[in-house]
């Protein structure tokens, strides 16, 4: 006969973490609104951003087996997949500034960037306090 072993949920602690993480993404958003940077400048570069990375990587163990395991990945995918992305746009760019089109790919790219991050950091945190997975 097997046993079961009841589910555990995610600790109240690491409940917090997962928003405290949501909140320095969405700190470094509005950083990027208030000043002269960019939203996604803000996002990749920011201490906020920086700081909620560090944390996701230290924590991430801690909410294995839980639905917070999926708002760990999501928050650490959205971060390198937007660093990735702008890296390839910046290029895109740079390439095609010889035809004069170059801003206007830099432009175009980097908005539609911080649309998708600040889209991934809400539609997260909204689920979050659903306590439901992301996905």
């Amino acid at each position: 006969m097997s046993t079961l072993t009841p589910y555990e949920g995610p600790t109240k602690n690491m409940i917090l973490v997962t928003q405290l993480v949501y909140i320095l993404h969405g700190l470094s958003i509005v950083v990027g609104l208030m000043t002269g940077g960019s939203v996604l400048s803000a996002f990749l570069f920011g201490w906020p951003s920086i700081a909620a990375v560090v944390l996701n990587y230290v924590m991430r163990g801690d909410a294995r087996g839980t639905y917070l395991d999926s708002h760990f990945s999501w928050q650490i995918r959205t971060f390198w997949y937007g660093m990735i992305w702008t890296i390839l746009v910046a290029i895109a760019g740079f390439i095609l500034t010889a035809i004069i089109v170059g801003p206007i790919v830099w432009w175009i790219g980097f908005l539609a960037l911080s649309i998708w991050v600040g889209y991934r950091i809400v539609v997260g945190w909204l689920r979050l306090n659903q306590r439901r997975a992301i996905f």
